[in-house]
């Protein structure tokens, strides 16, 4: 699964930087996470590190994006590839 962050975000700005894979970025009201790119850091990291940071604990894993750890290590592998490839 992808997380999602929820309308309790605070905007504090420290999940963004914590993200390997560029996956969150401001949106009209509060951070959100481009699930195309959220591995909940699945060969990155042994634990998702935007939650790790998060003081009120806003970022749940998403329901309408179901992902086993197989697909998220694929996801993984394939955004790395991209990124050496630039």
């Amino acid at each position: 699964m992808a997380l999602l962050i929820t309308d309790e975000c605070i905007n504090c700005d420290v999940c963004e930087p914590e993200c390997p894979n560029d996956a969150i970025a401001m949106g009209v009201d509060y951070y959100v996470i481009d699930p195309h790119k959220c591995t909940e850091c699945v060969g990155h990291f042994d634990e998702p590190q935007c939650r790790q940071v998060c003081p009120v604990e806003c970022i749940p894993l998403n329901p309408e994006w179901v992902e086993s750890k197989e697909q998220l290590m694929a996801k993984y592998l394939r955004l790395t590839a991209e990124k050496a490839g630039k």
